[in-house]
């Protein structure tokens, strides 16, 4: 990853911009699957052990696997969002479409709903579970077709709903989620390794939570209907409209949450600090409209500190894009690009705010991107006119023709959004 660094005749936009890379990588860098993953392995089955997965860091996670358990008898199948593959020797790995599901996405996951079949009380079944996985494992309920769940995956990726209601929806037009996966695999044991790019970290809500029970299959999706309702196909509309049928056979599953997004914000706080930065960790579940938020932290980044000092904060904000024509752009963009129009060049803040996962929308071209107390100047320069920017979710297109996206390629891993607010002491 490289951050631009830019000369503006002071050396601390220099500083600013190499310390929020490293702790950006440092984020990144406490979540990867092939340094943690393995303190997190059960003991080996007595029979086979099936691997299965989904999600971006799924591939990187079966490799951890093949890595620590080489005398094992391994076989399964993991997907992962195109791009975000790997080399495995004994377990498959497929790609798929995200964030709207496709052919390959229904494909992947009658493949893992295979290989669990047939199996005995001795084997193991062994889920890699992390965000973007909803969408690469798409088996339509019955009486759905993959078109009702494409058209659904559009709707409320612009319809403004937190993640948490969205992962709700998902679950009730599966046929492999909300537990599903792990009852298909019924007697093996299912031990479930977990990434959570999940405000709060909910293990049911990781990928839709395909290996535990839904605890929202009564739910009353009225108010969303409601709301939503006219933009998807009849059929998703009655599927909605009642209550999951729930086994009442308990399934026999253990799950391990092996990184969050609080213990990469801790991370990036530790190497601050070893920076002589004062680090702030304001919560790892920030919700709500991107825009909104960052005109919010533009009051809190110009309270005034004795020290250097940074805010972080983690979680996934939303963009609301309703019936207007969108730009190019993601949730972190817009964030920084409301954030620095609300600072208004004020001097010494910086800002950065990406994706763990490396990729802010599917438009952006980047991870995300950095602010400092030219963004504005720099912009106009360009031509470019920050309100219009926002106006039309083009927040990806501005940083890009300052220079301050972050391209970082997939990460292979994914424990949402990072933000850090840099703040120096002025005189």
């Amino acid at each position: 990853m490289e951050i631009k660094e830019i000369e503006h005749g002071t050396w601390s936009d220099v500083a600013a911009r190499r310390l929020l890379g490293r702790l950006f990588e440092t984020a990144i860098a406490k979540a990867d699957p092939l340094k943690i993953l393995s303190a997190h392995l059960p003991e080996p089955p007595q029979g086979r052990c099936v691997v299965v997965g989904a999600g971006k860091a799924a591939a990187a996670m079966a490799e951890a696997v093949e890595a620590a358990w080489p005398a094992v008898d391994l076989s399964g199948v993991v997907v992962v969002p195109y791009g975000y593959g790997g080399a495995s020797k004994r377990i498959q790995i497929l790609e798929a479409a995200h964030p709207v599901p496709d052919a390959a996405s229904e494909k992947a996951a009658r493949a893992m709903l295979d290989s669990v079949q047939g199996l005995s009380q001795d084997d193991l079944v062994l889920a890699l579970i992390s965000g973007g996985g909803s969408a690469t494992m798409a088996l339509p309920a019955a009486g759905l077709t993959l078109a009702d769940k494409q058209v659904t995956n559009r709707v409320l990726l612009k319809s403004g709903l937190d993640i948490r209601m969205m992962n709700i929806i998902r679950r009730r037009l599966s046929g492999i989620k909300g537990g599903r996966l792990a009852a298909a695999a019924r007697p093996a044991r299912v031990v479930t390794l977990g990434i959570s790019d999940i405000p709060g970290d909910d293990p049911a809500a990781i990928a839709s939570g395909p290996t535990l029970p839904d605890s929202d299959a009564a739910m009353d999706l009225t108010p969303i209907l409601t709301r939503i309702g006219h933009l998807l196909p009849q059929a998703v509309v009655d599927c909605l409209s009642r209550p999951l049928t729930v086994r009442a056979e308990p399934l026999l599953t253990d799950f391990r949450m092996i990184a969050t997004p609080r213990q990469s914000l801790q991370a990036a706080a530790a190497v601050a600090r070893e920076a002589g930065v004062d680090a702030v960790i304001l919560g790892d579940d920030l919700e709500g409209e991107a825009s909104e938020a960052g005109a919010q932290m533009a009051s809190l980044a110009r309270k005034r500190v004795d020290r250097p000092t940074i805010f972080l904060s983690g979680g996934e904000t939303t963009v609301t894009i309703g019936d207007g024509k969108a730009g190019r752009g993601g949730r972190n963009t817009e964030f920084l690009l409301a954030l620095a129009q609300a600072l208004d060049g004020a001097p010494g803040v910086w800002a950065i705010a990406g994706d763990t996962d490396g990729e802010d929308g599917a438009n952006v071209g980047g991870a995300g991107a950095v602010i400092d107390p030219t963004t504005i100047a720099r912009g106009a320069a360009a031509g470019l006119d920050i309100a219009e920017s926002l106006a039309g979710h083009d927040s990806g297109s501005y940083f890009a023709k300052v220079g301050d996206l972050i391209v970082t390629g997939p990460t292979r891993t994914n424990v949402n959004d990072f933000r850090a607010i840099l703040v120096i002491p002025q005189a």
